[in-house]
């Protein structure tokens, strides 16, 4: 039986399309949610059909963001683990550790906002799973050490720290903030518990120190 020869470079050519696609509706969608697929095309290069073929609606092309997202996510998770491990004082550990995750989350910012209508609030909160545990874990180690006041359970703090994260992810989709993470970091600290001064200079310590893995 004859190969067929034009097979690979077809293969080649649809995932180079899906990823332009993808990263056009990160961009594109970031800048208006009401985009419309027609014209996410039109902006990707591509016809209507081949956006179709391989994203045949809205919430199609959603879920492959959040499933790109959770990806990335692991990755800089995976890319971290060896500066937060259990040596590091917890204080430092959570200011990193935001460092790495904000852009992350400023990347896919707009998701958060789109995917709880279209996909869900259970399919952020599994995107996101990783993340709190990690904190959690974070926040359990500083409260025994005596780093954080015990004032909350870990896990329910983790919660309002990721509650918080995304409600700042959103005052960045309207402009009302710019940052590279620093600040974020500081107002971690403090909801955790760390007096202001402290945190300051936890942040100020951490920053510099290396750069963050996936910027």
């Amino acid at each position: 039986m004859t190969k067929p020869v034009a097979r690979e470079p077809q293969r080649r050519n649809a995932r180079s399309n899906r990823a332009r696609i993808l990263a056009t509706a990160r961009r594109e969608l970031g800048r208006n949610p009401d985009t419309t697929l027609e014209e996410l095309a039109r902006a990707a290069g591509v016809v209507r059909r081949t956006l179709f073929g391989h994203f045949p609606g809205r919430a199609a092309l959603l879920e492959a963001l959040a499933e790109e997202a959770s990806e990335v996510l692991r990755s800089a998770m995976a890319a971290g683990a060896e500066r937060i491990g259990p040596a590091e004082p917890a204080e430092r550990a959570l200011a990193y550790f935001v460092l790495l995750m904000w852009p992350v989350g400023d990347r896919y910012r707009m998701l958060l906002a789109l995917a709880r209508h279209d996909l869900g609030v259970e399919r952020v909160s599994e995107i996101l799973a990783p993340a709190r545990a990690e904190v959690t874990a974070i926040l359990e180690r500083g409260q025994r050490d005596g780093a954080f006041p015990a004032h909350l359970p870990p896990a329910v703090l983790s919660a309002g720290l990721e509650a918080m994260t995304v409600a700042l992810l959103e005052q960045v989709n309207t402009g009302a903030l710019e940052d590279d993470g620093t600040r974020v970091a500081l107002a971690q600290l403090i909801a955790a518990g760390v007096p202001e001064q402290r945190a300051r200079a936890v942040v100020e310590d951490v920053t510099p120190a290396e750069p963050v893995p996936g910027e």
